[in-house]
């Protein structure tokens, strides 16, 4: 069977979408810390995320993501559904068109 391959045009569509708009999408419950006050990256914002029993404190501006606790961010729709469900790029970009991101 022939792997489909993802067009540019979508990436770069996943690629510019904000970061809790994609959580919001995948079905994650995410608490805004409204305590946290960012010191250098203006519009930064701390949340508390929760998806199927897992619970990470990222750290969302825009399309970038940074996960506090294990210490590693990307950008992107494809980047957080590998980080936030533990999947390969082809797994995320297929959960992505399953829910018509």
């Amino acid at each position: 069977m022939r792997q489909r391959s993802v067009d540019n045009l979508t990436l770069e569509r996943w690629r510019a979408l904000d970061a809790l708009l994609v959580l919001e999408k995948l079905g994650c419950y995410a608490k805004a810390d409204d305590t946290f006050k960012p010191l250098s990256a203006e519009g930064t914002q701390r949340y508390h995320i929760n998806l199927e029993s897992q619970d990470f404190e990222l750290l969302l501006r825009g399309p970038k993501f940074f996960d506090t606790r294990l210490k590693r961010g990307g950008g992107g729709a494809v980047d957080l559904v590998m980080h936030v469900h533990r999947v390969d790029f082809k797994a995320a970009t297929d959960l992505l068109r399953r829910l018509a991101v």
